[in-house]
């Protein structure tokens, strides 16, 4: 969790999608413990509700559960329920574009499916 906040979007989803990212990329293992909101809120100079409503969002989700008087932690399979709710709205927000687009202008899938495998390499 060390990234700049930025005015995109809100802290508090920067916050949760740190957490995410970390978590995405072993920085941050199951049943391994998560900075807590008071060092999130300071490391980022924001109050720390703020911080405790990003970790809450994980919370509701399932990713992060709490141990009374300990802390926060990653759940078990969390790494896989964010790799599916990150599909899902990948899917929603670029796939169904580009499918309404495609076939705005003309493109078929068979057209649309060679020009994705041409654009492997570029990947």
């Amino acid at each position: 969790m060390n990234e700049i906040l930025t005015q995109e979007k809100s802290i508090y989803i920067q916050i949760s999608e740190m957490i995410e990212r970390d978590i995405l990329r072993d920085i941050i293992l199951e049943e391994e413990k998560v900075p807590s909101t008071n060092e999130i809120a300071k490391l980022y100079a924001i109050n720390p509700a703020t911080a405790a409503k990003g970790v809450n969002i994980l919370v509701d989700r399932g990713v992060l559960y709490k141990k009374r008087g300990i802390g926060m932690f990653v759940a078990k399979g969390a790494k896989e329920m964010i790799k599916e709710k990150r599909k899902e709205d990948f899917y929603d927000n670029y796939v169904k574009k580009l499918l309404l687009e495609a076939s705005n202008i003309g493109i078929t899938k068979e057209e649309l499916v060679r020009m994705i495998e041409g654009s492997q390499g570029e990947i």
